[in-house]
């Protein structure tokens, strides 16, 4: 008996010693290797295609950044500590080629461990602003494209907590920047606070009220308090050199938009009750125009706390929604408005209707085009020519329209009606280019408009580039993918009056890399980017899907990888990774 209580003892000590020993392991180093190679980079470009910024980053977050701590506020999710979304995905590594036919160089400066965001080319393109999250806080530093360097302008003072948080000026030489309020109060620590009182929810007697339900929404008033710490910003001016001044004082800022010519600057805030009910999307909010110097010209826009909307998804409020800038004007605003009141149970021909107001936004708004389904957006052409669309989610329906923006007697005409989940029969996106006020407007040659599609098929993915008649409303095909061992993706329009095309290329064997095809001429496109592959050791891997039926009947399917140095017939230990759909 006491040999066998020896016996336990001993190993509960030696299972104790073990547990205190216990650190992360790392696997060995050929799998580490794999594990951590960088996902082939993003890839931005100016309107010229002559400077380009590669952007890479890990596939994992460390365990530093899982360990962060997250509040769950609004809606929002939030790193307290560092006022940036505890979601945000970072980019780890900047390289800079300038011509296309230089090589690419790491961006001089960069911080070591820096985890990089909010990327932001400046309107004449010399210069990309971006953000650094470090312990602290977010800092906001500026690349320098010509020279290849970064430099530091703000200390870790940024609030990003409710989106971008800075906006380029006009010029270039400065940025409108959120900054963490000075009157900042103390976080409290909700599992540790004694509450002073009940959460009490007030409903109004005989009012009917379906909401769906939402994740992360403020339960008690010390919620609201730590929503608001968080939220409350101030608006600095912020040169290229650093220096700042105060444009704006103390508020709960949700957005801030120049307008086109860079003259006015649409600011939207969050105002008071929150809700327990909705996210801070749906909190009371107001819109303001001010001028550059931060004079205020209107207010735009007042939308109490929506708490109560018809049933259905696709209803909304009744009033302004999406009230934006047109992005071929120097100051133009549109907007859409319900015509069912919002409540998607009401027959009626139209939806939606969209209107227009000029600067100095004190006349009458002028009625531009109506849609059938719910607006969703503009693509901006000239003053002749914009798209429309609109979807509706009961049928999945979407439209798009072209219309006379100039002209509302006109009626708009569809061009596309179809369901949105119906990828074979996508159209693909109008191709744009950057206008004199640096915005992205329909790129249009002599009546004729283009597309870029996916492509897909039951025979796989064969992007496409197609010529849009302006006045027929017919497409012509101008250009295929035929590549079947490999799959081409068509990034953006180089030139597309010369046939120029980035398409990005990529096969089991070859890691992506990005060329510029010419649609015009029969010619192998020209490599912009030779990545190598990270992967070359298993490259070969062999990889074939199989498929078997269950002893009931029910067809199951598997991907199985067989190692590079396989042998047939010879037996091989097995690592089987079972899950449902």
């Amino acid at each position: 008996m006491k040999k066998i209580l020896f016996t336990v003892i001993l190993f509960w000590g030696t299972f104790m010693f073990a547990q205190e020993a216990l650190t992360y392991q790392k696997p060995p180093q050929e799998i580490l290797e794999l594990a951590e190679a960088p996902l082939a980079p993003s890839m931005r470009m100016d309107e010229n295609g002559e400077n380009f910024v590669f952007l890479y980053r890990s596939n994992f977050k460390n365990i530093e950044e899982l360990s962060e701590t997250e509040m769950r506020l609004g809606g929002l999710r939030i790193n307290p500590k560092t006022n940036i979304s505890s979601r945000q995905r970072y980019f780890t590594n900047i390289k800079v080629r300038v011509g296309r036919t230089s090589k690419e160089e790491t961006a001089a400066g960069l911080p070591e461990n820096g985890r990089y965001s909010n990327f932001s080319w400046s309107p004449n393109q010399k210069m990309m602003a971006f953000t650094n999250t470090v312990s602290n806080g977010v800092e906001l530093w500026i690349l320098d494209i010509e020279a290849k360097a970064v430099k530091k302008i703000t200390d870790a003072t940024l609030n990003a907590n409710t989106g971008m948080p800075f906006s380029w000026f006009k010029d270039s030489n400065s940025l409108l920047v959120k900054t963490i309020s000075k009157d900042k109060k103390p976080l409290i620590d909700t599992k540790t606070a004694v509450p002073t009182g009940p959460t009490i929810s007030v409903s109004e007697q005989g009012v009917k009220a379906q909401n769906r339900t939402y994740q992360d929404l403020l339960k008690n008033k010390s919620d609201e308090h730590n929503f608001e710490q968080l939220a409350l910003a101030e608006l600095h001016k912020v040169d290229l050199n650093g220096n700042k001044i105060v444009w704006k004082g103390n508020d709960m800022y949700r957005g801030m938009s120049f307008s086109p010519d860079g003259d006015y600057i649409l600011v939207t805030t969050i105002e008071k009750p929150f809700s327990y009910l909705v996210p801070y999307s749906r909190f009371p909010s107001k819109t303001t125009i001010y001028n550059a110097d931060g004079n205020l010209i209107k207010t735009m826009l007042e939308i109490p706390l929506i708490e109560d909307l018809p049933k259905g998804f696709m209803a909304v409020r009744k009033g302004k929604r999406n009230l934006s800038w047109r992005a071929d004007k120097p100051a133009t605003l549109f907007w859409c408005e319900a015509l069912d009141e919002g409540d998607p149970a009401k027959e009626v021909d139209f939806r939606d209707e969209v209107f227009e107001l000029n600067t100095p936004f004190d006349g009458k708004a002028t009625s531009i085009v109506k849609t059938i389904g719910r607006f969703s957006g503009i693509q901006w052409g000239n003053s002749s020519t914009a798209i429309a669309y609109d979807y509706w989610w009961n049928t999945r329906n979407t439209k798009t329209y072209i219309f006379n923006p100039s002209n509302n007697s006109v009626n708009p005409k569809i061009i596309s009606d179809r369901n949105y989940q119906d990828t074979y029969s996508d159209p693909g996106n109008f191709v744009t280019k950057r206008n004199e006020f640096g915005r992205n407007t329909l790129s249009i040659n002599k009546d004729k408009a283009y597309l870029i599609g996916d492509g897909y098929s039951k025979s796989g993915k064969f992007p496409f580039v197609d010529e849009f008649s302006l006045k027929n409303l017919k497409t012509k095909r101008l250009y295929q993918s035929k590549l079947t061992d490999k799959v081409e993706g068509i990034i953006d329009a180089l030139d597309i009056k010369k046939g120029e095309i980035i398409v990005r290329i990529e096969s089991k064997n070859e890691y992506p890399n990005y060329y510029i095809r010419n649609i015009k001429r029969s010619l192998n496109p020209v490599s912009l980017t030779t990545f190598e592959n990270p992967f070359k050791s298993i490259q070969n891997v062999h990889k074939e899907v199989i498929k078997y039926k269950r002893d009931d009947g029910l067809e199951l399917s598997g991907t199985l990888y067989l190692p590079t140095n396989y042998e047939k017939g010879k037996k091989y230990p097995m690592v089987m990774w079972a899950y449902p759909e």
